[in-house]
């Protein structure tokens, strides 16, 4: 793996870092206080190609690899967690399980759109009372001619309400059974689909969180993505790509609590000198420092494993356990040398702090990845 920045990772960084100082920094804090959901910022972001990272030029997207996608969520992390993370979410889940596991003619109707994101993409796993136990789901497709009858709920689901289509898993088959759920693309204004209760989060407040509900929703089989009992299969894959975006977005976090914490720490002066001189506080930055370059290094392999199609389950696990790790500790040391500015919203310490959390719960908790990485070295 070359460790060096392509020209097309070092083009997106400082577009990223342009735009963002222009569209994003101005009006985050009102966001994330009012947990407005900027679609507009997303629409941008799809002009310049960042809401079809991974999609291929016949499709309308920009072609690019894992590394590029990488250093592009990392990059609007560090700028807001929660721009990162719903660009993460519509790329890797939405767009990324159309684009695995479509046919040509699903492509063709669905990626042009959401590539330029004309349309914004929801993925639907997770339900109230099965987190991590997607076996035991209880949203239910029955099978009624050439449609599936849908009902059911999901829960914690980016974009749920705001989404124009989304990508659920439900259980075709009997509880339990690896084999008994499948994937559907439903469209926003299919009826019987809604968006439910928004969640009032601690952290990435501008990334809408909710619920999608389903009642009697008619799909049509045409929107089955592959076939009839291949959507936990589909969703394991898919997740091992999500499981990147998640480093990628921790890293980003990481990076941004550092970058300003490492700034603050040269500014501050205490007893005629400046905080970074006492070892207490250089100490503190070399951990971080170290600790992040150390969570890139995962990060940028599992991506470099994935843009050669090699089997990244072990490697992604790997990332995002340490990566979002690294980024809790990073945020909560960045308040620390703060001090009590770290604690008020008048520095950016603090929302590093709370988007951080996050990082270690979405895609799977840490000990989850722990699991994974376990029974992949114990195989």
């Amino acid at each position: 793996m070359d460790l060096l920045f392509t020209e097309n990772q070092k083009m997106i960084a400082q577009m990223i870092r342009d735009f963002g100082a222009k569209n994003i920094k101005p009006d985050m804090m009102k966001w994330d206080e009012s947990q407005e959901f900027p679609v507009h910022v997303f629409k941008q972001l799809g002009e310049l190609g960042l809401m079809g990272v991974l999609v291929p030029t016949e499709y309308g997207g920009s072609g690019f690899g894992y590394l590029e996608y990488v250093t592009a969520i990392a990059e609007l992390s560090k700028i807001d967690g929660s721009i990162g993370l719903s660009m993460a979410a519509h790329n890797s889940l939405c767009t990324g399980h159309i684009m695995a596991f479509g046919n040509e003619e699903q492509k063709k109707k669905w990626l042009p759109k959401l590539a330029t994101a004309e349309w914004i993409g929801a993925w639907g796993l997770t339900e109230p009372n099965t987190g991590s136990d997607s076996g035991n789901m209880r949203t239910v497709a029955v099978k009624d001619g050439d449609h599936w009858v849908i009902n059911g709920a999901k829960n914690f689901i980016t974009h749920g309400k705001t989404g124009n289509i989304a990508v659920v898993i439900v259980r075709t088959g009997e509880v339990g059974d690896s084999h008994g759920m499948t994937a559907f693309a439903i469209e926003r204004g299919t009826p019987g689909f809604e968006g439910g209760r928004k969640e009032d989060k601690l952290g990435m407040r501008a990334s809408e969180t909710t619920e999608m509900i389903f009642t009697d929703c008619r799909v049509h089989e045409s929107n089955m993505l592959g076939k009839e009992g291949e959507g936990f299969i589909q969703a394991m894959k898919v997740l091992d790509g999500g499981r990147i975006s998640i480093a990628a977005l921790s890293l980003g976090i990481a990076q941004g609590a550092y970058e300003a914490a490492l700034a603050y720490s040269k500014e501050r002066h205490q007893f005629n000198k400046p905080i970074s001189d006492f070892q207490g506080i250089a100490f503190k930055l070399a951990d971080i420092a170290t600790e992040i370059e150390a969570a890139s290094l995962l990060t940028y392999r599992a991506a470099d494993m994935k843009n050669k199609g090699q089997n990244v389950n072990k490697e992604s696990a790997m990332a995002k356990y340490y990566a979002s790790e690294v980024c809790v500790r990073a945020a909560t040391e960045g308040v620390q040398i703060f001090g009590g500015y770290g604690y008020t919203k008048d520095y950016p310490a603090e929302k590093y702090y709370r988007d951080s959390k996050l990082c270690t719960i979405g895609e799977g908790t840490s000990e989850i990845q722990k699991l994974v990485i376990s029974r992949a070295i114990l195989k």
